[in-house]
């Protein structure tokens, strides 16, 4: 079964005093398989979280149809909404109230009360490892247990989809990892479908199957292995003083083309390890450092648009100045 389906989906943003507006997304074609961990990948500006906004019901699309779990967002929001939970990129807790009473109130929401709701409460409590933290306040939780928090509230209505926003923004590493661990649970255990973004190749990586975004359209998509296995063989990162000079010797010399990224070049070659000695040797002085290693999501993401997947700030303020991200 389909989980989510996306037909030519756009979104224009209109001008307003702080913002020029603009198109943020032109064209999203998706079909999403139930029972996945679905990731959309792509930098500040992409689009992708105007694709959450869309689909979580909170704006409707300029053009195009979606469907979520055979209901069309437009036509049937209120059926959509009690089939999915979300949890956003910036914290939607109460901090103010105690872990069990941001549960116990987002379950009024949904028109869950008495008996029902208390073991729906403690079920999530058990789930997320909350129980010993249950009367304790939001705002005296680490970052990691907030967002467990936030989980067991997405959860609360038993949904069938959970679409989350940038879910580990601000965790560490360790809390990141649980926050995965959590999601593949959850796939395994309960069936759900999980809509994840992320600007982060490693948590793609994570992914059952991943949309790669970028300036509002999806530039690739499949498994991550299928997608790294397009570039094959190596990626070779070289550091020049002069790196447009020798970007022209090396397509003269060895008939290949560099890409510059970041004022370094980028290499996609077989056997990678060979080539880096034939490279320092014909051009001594002018190879500052070179290093060597298999493809990764976001060598994919440079391989389609010849850019990082992180922006520098000015360039990702420029981009969501002009049409949201």
């Amino acid at each position: 079964m389909i989980a989510v389906e996306t037909r030519d989906i756009r979104y224009t943003y209109p001008a307003n005093k702080k913002s020029k507006g603009g198109m943020a997304l032109k064209g999203i074609n998706l079909l999403v398989p139930k029972g996945e961990i679905f990731g959309f990948l792509g930098p500040n500006g992409s689009g992708k979280t105007t694709l959450f906004k869309i689909l979580s019901t909170l704006i409707q699309p300029t053009d195009g149809i979606a469907s979520i779990l055979g209901h069309d967002l437009s036509r049937n929001t209120d059926a959509v909404r009690e089939l999915i939970g979300v949890v956003f990129q910036n914290p939607s807790l109460d901090k103010k109230l105690t872990v069990a009473e941001n549960l116990t109130y987002h379950g009024h929401i949904y028109g869950l009360w008495g008996r029902e709701l208390r073991k729906r409460v403690d079920g999530q409590m058990e789930r997320f490892g909350l129980a010993a933290r249950r009367d304790e306040l939001v705002e005296r939780l680490s970052g990691g247990y907030r967002r467990r928090v936030e989980l067991a509230k997405g959860l609360i209505h038993t949904p069938q989809l959970l679409i989350l926003d940038e879910p580990s923004t601000g965790l560490d590493p360790v809390a990141r990892r649980e926050l995965w661990d959590t999601l593949a649970m959850l796939k395994k255990k309960n069936g759900i479908t999980v809509l994840v973004t992320t600007h982060l190749g490693e948590e793609g990586d994570r992914c059952d199957c991943v949309a790669i975004m970028n300036d509002g359209m999806v530039v690739a998509s499949g498994t991550p292995d299928a997608l790294k296995a397009e570039i094959g063989g190596d990626v070779i990162t070289v550091h020049s003083d002069a790196p447009e000079t020798l970007i022209a010797q090396i397509r003269d010399k060895f008939g290949i083309h560099p890409l510059l990224v970041d004022g370094a070049l980028r290499i996609e070659i077989m056997r990678g390890h060979e080539f880096i000695p034939q490279i320092v040797e014909a051009f001594p002085g002018q190879v500052r450092s070179v290093s060597l290693g298999k493809p990764t999501l976001e060598d994919v993401f440079i391989h389609r648009t010849g850019k990082t997947l992180w922006m520098r700030g000015e360039e990702a303020e420029m981009v969501e100045g002009r049409v949201g991200h």
